[in-house]
């Protein structure tokens, strides 16, 4: 809870705060099933809240929605509240903003595929290097394209059609494009259009489209309190390398748009990372390397982000080493491996000479924890075994009806709800193939033209002398014909003896003129 502007979250002998200056320097709560990691979780997000900080939290089980409401007087609380210098607890909700990506419990949650990180869509859809590589090439030819036509928002890649159209796209036209960008194999592009018919059947082709998230909307503010976004990730967890790659996009998508603001008094924003052992799990070393550059160097945003976990061995140690509060509930030692993840958490913390760290991991109770906060200076203070105070809000799942009327009341209602489909590289690429294929309709009609005008002066030009010939013909024939018939007639006059002169003549006659010869 909040109190004398102190983010108080335990109480051991003493009250135990966390520093704000210090609270972008994230942290971890991490601790076997069952101890309280998400009551803890929900103590430290209401803080926040009350201190006019927003936080983004993944709701695992429901159990998180009951932030959204004011809690009650309980056993629990009524034996604690004295010890915990808590007399009169005031009991209070925080304002509150379901999300969900398939849009059932909350506002649906989009984003655009153009703003994704290309390595994380390679996770998401399970790729290999070669096949990631090949989606990097395409997505590069799409913000080439973009910037080629004055940033024209037609060219943006929005969902998994315009993916697809890209795809298909690239593939067809892979040769114009290989000494730019490099190969495209086809056998590559065939196999992310599988990987994407497989994320779309599980359902993932909800996450992406319009009206895609503004991520400055998650640093809203009501009443002076931060506002909770909370995300109902029963359903998307199911199938966990979605639902690390997804919620990591969206915290590259915040470090992205948020400018640089150094150390606040208090964060702009906290995002709470739980099941944090999904994103590291077979990440590959891109993978890593992109987590491991957004966490160092996001909180210079103002952005803190905690990780939760069951054991601190789950995430890598180049990360781990960032995390600088921390909260460790009880683990259990039932194997050699438990033993040796228990006394690896136990080093990470700053010694208390009052007690030794790898033994009260294993002896703490449900609530109860190892607690270490960063000091003023950013030094780990002692660890403390302390017990984590009672939250404010709601302690379990709300019923659907009043998750209902938080929906219908938020003041972002009706902004996300529904699905919108304008002009983007699909139709922009559908225009352009239409466009080809008009072209080369339109230049196979003219080569088909031209063939048969050719083909038609050929016989033009043959029936031509086809008919010179038969002309010369006919005049040879008539010529033959003439010639007898003058020969016929002058053996007639010859025959009947008629005077020479007048044989003369009619020769003259009959032969046009024609001298003998």
């Amino acid at each position: 809870m909040y109190q004398n502007e102190e983010l108080y979250i335990a109480h051991s002998d003493k009250r135990i705060c966390m520093n704000g200056k210090m609270a972008n320097r994230h942290g971890l709560i991490a601790g076997a099933t069952g101890t309280g990691k998400t009551v803890t979780l929900q103590v430290i997000a209401e803080t926040f809240s009350q201190a006019g900080v927003p936080c983004f939290m993944a709701d695992m089980k429901g159990d998180l929605s009951g932030i959204s409401q004011a809690g009650q007087m309980s056993g629990f609380i009524e034996k604690r509240k004295d010890e915990f210098e808590v007399p009169n607890p005031e009991f209070e909700a925080c304002p509150v903003r379901f999300f969900d990506v398939f849009g059932k419990q909350g506002h649906p949650l989009r984003m655009k595929i153009c703003d994704m990180d290309a390595v994380l869509l390679s996770r998401m859809l399970e790729l290999n290097d070669t096949q990631a590589g090949v989606l990097n090439i395409a997505m590069k030819i799409a913000a080439d394209k973009k910037a080629e036509n004055d940033n024209d928002p037609a060219w943006d890649i929005i969902d998994t059609k315009d993916l697809r159209m890209l795809l298909n796209y690239v593939g067809e036209h892979a040769k114009e494009f290989t000494n730019q960008y490099g190969n495209i194999a086809s056998q590559s592009v065939g196999a992310i259009q599988r990987s994407l018919l497989a994320l779309e059947t599980q359902g993932g082709d909800k996450f992406f489209g319009e009206p895609a998230l503004d991520v400055t909307e998650l640093m809203a503010k009501k009443g002076g309190k931060g506002i909770m976004n909370v995300l109902a990730a029963d359903e998307l967890f199911t199938k966990p390398k979605l639902y690390s790659s997804f919620l990591f996009c969206l915290l590259n998508q915040i470090y992205n748009r948020l400018p640089e603001v150094g150390d606040l008094p208090l964060p702009k924003l906290i995002f709470f990372f739980d099941e944090a052992h999904t994103l590291f799990a077979d990440a590959s070393a891109a993978v890593l390397e992109s987590v491991e550059r957004i966490v160092r160097l996001i909180r210079s945003k103002g952005v803190g982000i905690y990780f939760i976990t069951q054991n601190p061995a789950d995430i890598p140690d180049n990360i781990l080493g960032q995390l600088g509060n921390r909260v460790q509930h009880a683990l259990r030692a039932f194997t050699p491996k438990d033993q040796k993840g228990v006394k690896a958490a136990a080093q990470t913390f700053r010694e208390n000479p009052a007690f030794k760290t790898e033994d009260a991991i294993q002896n703490l109770g449900t609530g109860e924890a190892l607690v270490s906060f960063l000091d003023e200076k950013g030094a780990p203070q002692i660890v403390e075994q302390a017990k984590i105070l009672f939250p404010l809000s709601q302690i379990g799942a709300i019923t659907p009806e009043q998750r209902t009327q938080a929906i219908q009341n938020s003041d972002i209602y009706g902004e996300y709800e529904k699905a919108k489909d304008r002009e983007s590289i699909y139709e922009t690429l559908l225009a352009q193939q239409e466009a080809e294929a008009k072209a080369k309709e339109e230049a196979a009609a003219a080569k088909e033209a031209e063939k048969q005008a050719a083909i038609e002066a050929k016989e033009k030009e043959k029936a031509e002398k086809e008919a010179a010939r038969q002309k010369e013909k006919d005049e040879k024939e008539k010529e033959r014909e003439a010639k007898k018939k003058r020969s016929t007639i002058m053996k007639i006059i010859t025959f009947l003896g008629i005077p020479t002169i007048i044989r003369g003549i009619v020769r003259s006659f009959i032969t046009g003129g024609k001298k003998r010869r």
